[in-house]
């Protein structure tokens, strides 16, 4: 097992080492510059106007009502309190006052009414995670300024995890100057943070200035450049030169890079947990998925320890479970590999013949690849005959959409901690993903456990309630988790304090060595 896991790893080497073409520098953003830092990203982390938030909350340009802690507990930001009455139908939060968006003017409730007013215009997609009063605020009956500093929420039902919901990317915060009739950005977003963009070159890059008139600690860092590098190969090479300084955002460097560049002094590496989940959605409405002991059995097969030991250097936690271990709702389950009990089930399933099945992988992601085959291996050992299909992202979501496959890899981030939300999204049939995964799993009693925690104001009798749900999802294995992520950054070490959170780095925080100040 140790050689095939080891020639899986050189396979992975090979595919994502040498296959970049360099791309073309910035030459106009003047990188001589010692005060000016420069990061990348794998994606453009401020995709524009069209964009529910316009730019990614890492970049510090918005804030929102209700952030979270490093326990993915809510915690107050632009909202200083709040009071829940009425079992979770109302709910009354109390703003911060002397807060002032980049532009001067002044944030408070007819602020807040502003961008409710534009979240209940409809859906607002974006390269995060969607936007709208209804993805947020479930019934939500109407929302009001109490004074100056207060704002009411009034639901139709008890609305216990609310808080949860507002979360970060469910209660951005933007100067009302900033829409359109449509609720578009008439121009860059203008938020409340500690930096504000102050050019924007679609996938190029994103310059951040300090705001100086920021209600809270100033950033140490005067100037970011946040360059877009698609590549994993081109960001390490960036980094290698001093072209850039760190990377950060999703996918930032890939472990065995990590591993890499902590042998030059220069650099330093640092990782964290991460909202993220990785996964496999198999299809439960037709053979042989839809047979129970076949999603087992392909859960017993994989082996995750040695998955994330070979291809992911342990920077990852392989886990059972598909809510993410951010989220404070999250129950840990012990490990289970057992290929001589997967194959009991599988033949229970297939007698004596086997199963051609379709496995579908994101091609952008060279890792994928040399984690499907391991995968394809352990899988054809239990009778299934895996043909892995290396997809664009759009195919894959129109083949997904139409149940057109039989196992998919796929992922997912916690845009807050709210364990009903992901467990919703992933389990019930009204569920994004279920949807858009066409899964067709089918359970009354979880079904029924959803609806009565929707109404429970009992901490720990929501958390009993979560901590079942979560044990038939880990039984009937209608989605395969793998292991959760580890968000790691890379860095030269003029920077300090360059620290991961679970999503992003705060560049707040950021400053430069003492050498090079």
């Amino acid at each position: 097992m140790r050689k095939i896991l080891s020639f899986f790893l050189l396979l992975m080497l090979l595919l994502c080492v040498g296959c970049a073409k360099q791309e073309e520098s910035q030459n106009h953003i003047d990188n001589k510059n010692k005060n000016i830092v420069t990061l990348a990203a794998y994606r453009h982390l401020a995709p524009g106007n069209k964009d529910a938030y316009y730019c990614s909350k890492i970049l510090g340009v918005w804030e929102p009502l209700i952030t979270r802690d490093e326990a993915g507990l809510p915690e107050p930001c632009l909202a200083e309190s709040w009071e829940m009455q009425d079992d979770g139908k109302v709910w009354i939060f109390r703003l911060r006052r002397n807060v002032y968006f980049q532009n001067g003017t002044k944030f408070n409730a007819d602020s807040v009414i502003a961008n409710f007013d534009r979240m209940k215009k409809g859906l607002k997609r974006s390269n995060f995670y969607s936007l709208s009063l209804a993805l947020y605020y479930p019934s939500l009956i109407r929302y009001e300024k109490l004074d100056e500093y207060t704002v009411r929420l009034v639901f139709k039902e008890p609305n216990i995890n609310q808080l949860y919901k507002m979360t970060d990317f469910g209660s951005p915060m933007f100067a009302p100057e900033c829409f359109d009739a449509n609720g578009d950005f008439k121009d860059i977003a203008i938020g409340t943070g500690p930096y504000k963009i102050t050019e924007n070159v679609m996938n190029k890059y994103v310059v951040l200035r300090r705001n100086d008139n920021y209600w809270g600690e100033k950033g140490k860092i005067k100037d970011f450049v946040v360059r877009n590098i698609p590549n994993t190969d081109t960001r390490y090479a960036a980094l290698k030169s001093g072209e850039i300084d760190g990377v950060l955002d999703l996918n930032a460097i890939p472990p065995f890079l990590a591993d890499e560049i902590k042998k030059d002094k220069r650099f330093a590496v640092a990782s964290n947990k991460s909202t993220m989940i990785r996964y496999l959605a198999l299809n439960n409405s037709h053979f042989p998925f839809n047979d129970v002991r076949m999603r087992q059995a392909v859960s017993l097969a994989i082996d995750r320890k040695n998955l994330v030991d070979a291809l992911y250097m342990g920077y990852a936690e392989p886990t059972m479970n598909v809510l993410n271990y951010t989220s404070p709702g999250y129950k840990e389950f012990p490990l289970e590999h057992n290929l001589a009990k997967a194959k009991q089930l599988a033949h229970e399933v297939l007698g004596d013949k086997r199963c051609d099945v379709t496995y579908c992988i994101n091609g952008a992601e060279s890792l994928q690849k040399g984690e499907a085959e391991l995968i394809a291996y352990w899988l054809g050992k239990i009778g299934l005959d895996v043909h892995i299909q290396s997809l664009e992202y759009a195919t894959r979501a129109k083949m997904l959409r139409k149940g057109d496959y039989d196992i998919a890899r796929l992922q997912k981030g916690l845009a807050n901690g709210d364990p009903y939300e992901v467990l919703n999204s992933f389990l019930m049939p009204t569920g994004s993903i279920y949807i858009s995964s066409h899964t067709g799993y089918q359970n009354k009693e979880l079904q029924g456990l959803m609806q009565e925690v929707k109404h429970t104001v009992d901490e720990k009798e929501r958390q009993r309630i979560f901590d079942r749900v979560q044990e038939i999802a880990v039984e009937e294995e209608p989605l395969v988790a793998l292991f959760n992520d580890m968000n790691i950054v890379a860095y030269n070490k003029r920077l300090k304090n360059y620290k991961p959170l679970i999503y992003g780095v705060d560049l707040s925080k950021v400053e430069l060595a003492e050498e090079n100040d």
